[in-house]
């Protein structure tokens, strides 16, 4: 078991996470970058990563589907907002409101579990390691479009 999360780590360090989103199967890529990442930080041992990743998993994809929830909602108000009544527009601000609470009270689940499973200092890392990579995302993703910017010959524009 250790030598296959320590090969995963290694094979997932050489991926660069600028060429994660511009490919097919990149939220494949993605997860396995995430993973290499959090087990980095984690330094979790093998029964904690056993326990640890369904319930992270389960987390994970509930808030990510708040969140496109939430997008989708905005990007209908921001689409109908001249056409939408006033009832329709409170009910769409309760509705954000209500993802956001459900957010909070996923997160607040998450982290009644995690301190079942894992250290405090462990649990204090996971929250570390999201912020961690998403920033790591942003930058990856600036430098990724900061490169494309850039002319391939002095004076010549792609």
């Amino acid at each position: 078991m250790k030598r296959i999360i320590l090969f995963g780590l290694i094979i997932t360090a050489f991926i660069l996470p600028q060429k994660l989103m511009s490919q097919a199967g990149n939220m494949d890529r993605m997860d396995s970058y995430k993973i290499a990442f959090f087990t980095r930080r984690l330094n979790l041992t093998p029964a904690e990563a056993e326990k640890f990743w369904p319930l992270y998993n389960e987390y994970d994809n509930k808030r990510i589907k708040l969140q496109q929830e939430r997008a989708a909602t905005i990007r209908q108000v921001n689409q109908n907002e001249n056409r939408m009544s006033d009832a329709e527009l409170i009910k769409a601000a309760d509705r954000l409101v209500a993802l956001q609470v459900e957010e909070a009270a996923l997160t607040e689940a998450l982290h009644k579990r995690l301190k079942e499973i894992l250290p405090p200092v462990k649990v204090l890392r996971v929250y570390q390691a999201e912020n961690m990579f998403r920033n790591q995302l942003l930058n990856d993703l600036r430098e990724n479009r900061d490169i494309r910017r850039e002319p391939l010959r002095p004076g010549v524009q792609k």
